[in-house]
């Protein structure tokens, strides 16, 4: 079977339509005959309530912003005494989207003295006075909610003083225009977002009536629509389930402060999040970085795990193994962890962040997290992004050096629809076996079947104890394709195994085996029976910018283009032993 083509003449055309129905809404709005009247409206003299942010902001970033330094998506922008920020041109597009996103509010405010309030009031006077009437880039629906969300939790620090209500009468026209622009979001994490963010607004700015309930009804259909029911987000991303359970956190403390009833998919979600949390976090609290998505935000989430168990000790366990909807699987060892990707991409809109993972793997011990994906943040520098995407930057097998999942290139369907997956490996399939010397995962996928005609088997092997993770990557040619062309080509692949940066690795001298220490001086042997290990160098940016250096392991062949994927060349054997404490990893 070949791979599936994800992007349809359905799906440009639908793109088309919802592009053109935000273009006619930002026209409409930029035209002040239209946009007073449907702005305007009750503003309160106060917030009715306070949100309480589960995120602490970064004290050390703060204080970079009050000395003028911004450094919002990998990019840096100082900004001299006297100057506006608003005045001086962004370094790229993604670092304007940040600064009117205002998501760097929280770790000004960090500071926590009166110099850092000061300097948020004057920062949000500068926006207001230069885009508090209309911009086309500051008011569309992705830049707004994240501005919307961070003036509300900022809180006391804008909405006290004699210029509170000036403040305050700008947020809500923001969320004026952010309730009439909710229908032409696109139906991806924006429009989740933007859900949540409307019905935390409401709350807080005391809007009651028609808009409150439209607000409770968008959040409902969309929680409804993206949180699956093993408690994933729809994009397979796992810090996109922990960024929605904490944000519903804090909206449900807000709405619990009023007395004020929320959808009852609120709850549900909650729970659910909460399970699928604590199956996807490795030991030591950082979740697998797959699809998009990085460490997390570990106190945040043990913030909103206690809030979801009514703030009762956090259950650190998972309450289950297979997550079957958001397509991973978990094996729970001794002391160690694996996280398996078992699935192809997410469909339509939710591709456009998803990685090209499939059999990938994230591997943790008592020590910390030993095989690591490279992972993404978004407040890593641009040029990263499409290569993190990339098999090549998971620890999975590779053919000739190319993908298992092919994205849009450049070109008028990429710009109409973003950085989507054009053809996945599909099908991707896999099981488990459960014994009593441990758990077996296997996975197959046919990502190099059209290309190349052969499908890959990852076979892995966890003992009961933790200390012995066997594995088995195999390339096969499909009974149903018949013989290939060529019986004396050779196809060549890589099987890369990335390290975390704190995980020293060290070659013997017959290189066919690594030494691995960790952080806490826990020791691992890498051994294989595929040939020579190389090490190279990698890169790891779950953790957060900058970029951190890191360490791959590496087993490379020539496939032969036939077979059944049981014997060498087609087939690598490779394994991960305990050897107990060894040293410290420097």
């Amino acid at each position: 079977m070949a791979a599936s083509r994800r992007v349809t003449l359905s799906d440009l055309t639908g793109a088309a339509a919802r592009r053109l129905r935000r273009e006619s809404s930002d026209l409409a709005n930029a035209l002040a005959i239209y946009r007073l009247p449907s702005l305007a409206g009750r503003t309160p003299e106060t917030l009715a309530v306070t949100p309480a942010p589960l995120r602490k902001g970064d004290k050390a970033k703060g204080a970079a912003l009050l000395a003028g330094r911004f450094t919002l998506a990998g990019e840096t922008l100082d900004v001299a005494p006297g100057e506006s920020v608003w005045d001086r041109p962004a370094p790229s597009r993604r670092f304007a989207e940040r600064l009117h996103r205002f998501t760097w509010l929280t770790d000004l405010l960090a500071v926590d003295d009166a110099e850092a309030r000061d300097a948020a009031c004057a920062l949000v006077d500068d926006w207001i006075e230069r885009f508090g009437r209309w911009n086309w880039f500051s008011w569309e629906p992705r830049v707004l909610e994240g501005r919307v969300r961070a003036w509300l939790l900022a809180g006391d620090a804008l909405f006290d003083g004699e210029d509170g209500p000036q403040r305050l009468r700008i947020l809500t026209r923001q969320t004026r225009r952010l309730d009439r622009a909710f229908p032409v979001i696109e139906p991806d994490r924006t429009q989740l977002d933007g859900a949540i963010t409307l019905a935390l607004a409401m709350l807080c700015l005391d809007m009651g009536g028609t808009r409150a309930a439209r607000a409770g009804e968008s959040l409902d259909s969309v929680l409804k629509a993206q949180i699956l029911a093993d408690g994933g987000h729809v994009s397979r991303n796992p810090q996109a389930a922990a960024d929605t359970l904490i944000a519903l956190c804090i909206l449900d403390k807000a709405a619990n402060a009023r007395g004020a009833p929320l959808p009852g998919e609120v709850a549900r979600a909650m729970d659910r999040l909460a399970g699928f949390l604590r199956f996807a976090r490795l030991p030591g609290g950082a979740l697998a970085a797959f699809h998009g998505g990085g460490e997390g935000d570990a106190r945040a989430i043990d913030a909103a795990l206690k809030h979801v168990a009514g703030g009762k000790k956090v259950v650190l366990r998972p309450g289950f193994n297979v997550a079957p909807h958001s397509g991973y699987h978990r094996a729970d060892a001794g002391g160690s962890v694996i996280i398996f990707d078992a699935a192809g991409p997410p469909p339509g809109l939710h591709a456009a962040e998803s990685h090209a993972s499939a059999l990938a793997f994230a591997f943790a011990a008592s020590g910390g997290p030993v095989v690591v994906n490279c992972g993404w943040s978004p407040d890593q520098p641009s040029p990263w992004r499409d290569a993190v995407r990339a098999t090549a930057a998971h620890s999975a097998l590779t053919l000739e050096e190319t993908s298992s999942a092919r994205l849009l290139p450049p070109g008028w369907k990429r710009d109409l629809m973003g950085p989507r997956v054009d053809r996945g490996p599909d099908p991707v399939k896999a099981r488990r076996n459960e014994e009593d010397l441990g758990v077996w995962l296997e996975g197959t996928h046919d990502g190099y079947r059209k290309a190349f005609g052969l499908s890959v088997r990852r076979r892995m092997f966890l003992a009961v104890d933790g200390g012995d993770l066997r594995g088995e990557d195999g390339l096969f040619r499909p009974v149903d394709d018949g013989p290939p062309e060529d019986p004396e080509a050779r196809l060549r692949f890589s099987i890369r195994f990335h390290l975390h940066p704190d995980v020293r690795a060290s070659l013997s001298r017959d290189s066919l085996s690594a030494l691995l220490v960790a952080a806490n001086g826990e020791g691992w042997r890498f051994r294989t029976d595929g040939g020579p290990v190389r090490l190279e160098k990698s890169v790891y940016l779950a953790a957060g910018a900058p970029p951190q250096r890191s360490t791959q392991l590496v087993v490379s062949g020539e496939a032969e283009p036939f077979g059944g994927g049981e014997r060498p060349p087609n087939r690598v054997r490779w394994a991960f032993q305990r050897l107990g404490r060894v040293g410290a990893a420097g």
